[in-house]
């Protein structure tokens, strides 16, 4: 039985010779998420702003129109209204109402008034209060900092400091051109959105990890080959690992953004284009790196495997 190779083996991308065109598309993707987080904005969800959330089933498809007409009539303020997985069911976002938790069930009350009998059932109501918001918005930020630090102290514990700063670089470069993309389609940012974003570096620092521990073991074996060769040669060596181990990724995440229904799609998309992109950052942008922070590899030593010199001029 043959076994499937996307990647053939003596593949020779030269991955290296081409970092400059990375690095100036890696610099326009970080540039454009950063002006479009603080141009535009995320549209954070109620997780983070505070306010109402009502799911509800109608009987048989959901009139959408017909629907959010009958609401805008009860002067809330901004009311929401999407289909949510199923055609018959419909997710209803309110804005926090002024006052206190009175003001916010009174709110509630005349939702499910209006709506009457075209709803037959409510799955579920939830009511998010501002400080409650802002104390999640808080814990998300410090949750994706103190992860981003802790990668940074394994990889330097288990490799030298600068394989930690290659590998935080590029993560940096995923968490932020992630928080681009979903400025850029305004999908909804909520605490889903965060774990996904967890879930990227954790994937996009595996798959560094996976190319560095090759780099290591060739500075060991080829201790004055020029590093741009040594460099180049370890990304090919993992290529064939990497591109299978996306791929298959990918074809789950796909699968759970068609069928996994509306409640999970942005944490679906998060995790898709995480992949992409932490793929792309480890083979381009976390060994490149190397060349300019230039780790130490001991002393050379005379010996030949693998019909490559230790000693190369």
């Amino acid at each position: 039985m043959k076994t499937l190779k996307l990647i053939p083996d003596n593949t020779n991308i030269q991955f290296i010779r081409r970092r400059i065109v990375a690095f100036a598309l890696s610099g326009v993707l970080i540039l454009g998420s950063l002006g479009l987080y603080f141009g535009q904005g995320l549209n954070l969800g109620i997780d983070f702003l505070g306010g109402i959330l009502i799911e509800a089933r109608t009987d048989g498809p959901a009139d959408i129109g017909m629907l959010r007409g009958e609401l805008s009539g009860l002067n809330l303020g901004e009311v929401t209204l999407q289909e949510f997985g199923a055609p018959e069911d419909v997710l209803i976002r309110i804005q926090r109402q002024e006052g206190d938790g009175d003001a916010q069930q009174a709110a509630i009350t005349a939702v499910k008034s209006r709506l009457g009998d075209r709803v037959v059932e409510y799955r579920r109501t939830e009511l998010v209060g501002p400080t409650v918001g802002g104390e999640l918005r808080e814990a998300a930020i410090y949750a994706v900092l103190a992860s981003m630090l802790a990668m940074l102290v394994y990889i330097w514990f288990r490799f030298e400091w600068q394989f930690g700063v290659g590998a935080v670089l590029a993560l940096l470069h995923d968490v932020i051109s992630t928080i681009g993309l979903f400025a850029l389609l305004q999908i909804e940012f909520n605490l889903a959105t965060v774990a996904a974003i967890l879930t990227i570096a954790g994937y996009s620092i595996n798959d560094t990890v996976v190319v560095y521990d090759r780099v290591r073991e060739n500075m060991r074996r080829y201790k004055v080959m020029p590093y741009e060769e040594l460099f180049n040669i370890s990304i090919n060596q993992t290529l064939s690992r990497t591109v299978v181990t996306s791929l298959t990724t990918l074809l789950a995440l796909i699968a759970l953004y068609v069928f996994g229904g509306e409640v999970i799609r942005g944490f679906a998309i998060a995790l898709i284009w995480g992949v992409v992109i932490g793929t792309y950052s480890s083979i381009a942008l976390a060994v490149p790196l190397l060349l300019y922070i230039r780790p130490d590899r001991g002393v050379a030593e005379e010996r030949v495997e693998d019909g490559l010199p230790a000693v190369q001029e």
